[in-house]
């Protein structure tokens, strides 16, 4: 693995700092991860969001992580999430033209997993999502209810944000092309504690099996 740069993507409040990383043996697929709240000290170097870019890259993806507005050494300033959803947006963008070929994912940890399934939901050229630490009890979900992509979650069993129940809940009410999976990490916070690297683990083994999915759907579309 090796960085194939920090750089800056222009946006319409100035620029994103980001960090895009590519599989030595070349990329697979194409991710976006973002981050936790910004008011809280969310950055793209939080060490959830780090091992799920790596998670990805196991997996054969490219990745970029950016900072959302007024974090690090990004422009403007938050705004209340649907200014991320733009930055987001504007990230997506970067990875749709440098990897237009590829199988575009999106993922996100806590806030940052609120920003990305509203963005990924409605983005065609996002074909799946990875929520980290959704929480629930933060945020109303109720627009998953029309998610038709595949879509992970990896939760901690003891979340602070996120009651289980309540997004096991959420889960069942998925629709079936949504082929939701819920992956708990039991015993463990928010933040995953001492096992972080579960989350880079499941991440990568999900990760496989849709990138599988998608070349096998290529390859039955050419021989149509």
């Amino acid at each position: 693995m090796y960085p194939v740069g920090n750089l800056f993507i222009p946006v319409s409040h100035g620029r994103l700092e980001a960090i895009l990383k590519e599989p030595r043996d070349g990329a697979r697929g194409a991710a976006l991860v973002l981050h936790p709240h910004p008011q809280h000290g969310g950055t793209m170097h939080n060490k959830v969001v780090f091992r799920a870019a790596r998670g990805l890259e196991d997996a054969g993806c490219a990745t970029l992580r950016i900072n959302f507005r007024g974090v690090g050494q990004s422009t403007g300033h938050y705004a209340g999430g649907i200014g991320e959803r733009e930055d987001a947006r504007a990230a997506l963008d970067l990875l749709a033209e440098k990897y237009a070929s590829l199988p575009l994912g999106l993922a996100g940890f806590s806030f940052g997993s609120r920003v990305g399934l509203e963005t990924g939901i409605g983005d065609e050229r996002v074909g799946f999502l990875i929520a980290i630490g959704t929480p629930v009890n933060m945020y109303d979900f109720f627009f998953l209810r029309g998610c038709r992509k595949p879509i992970l979650f990896v939760h901690g069993e003891r979340d602070e944000f996120g009651d289980v129940a309540a997004l096991r809940a959420l889960v069942a009410q998925l629709p079936p092309e949504a082929r939701a999976q819920l992956h708990v990490v039991p015993g463990v916070g928010h933040f995953f504690d001492e096992k972080v690297d579960e989350v880079r683990r499941v991440i990568a083994e999900w990760t496989r099996q849709q990138l599988a999915s998608a070349s096998e759907t290529d390859r039955r579309e050419a021989q149509v």
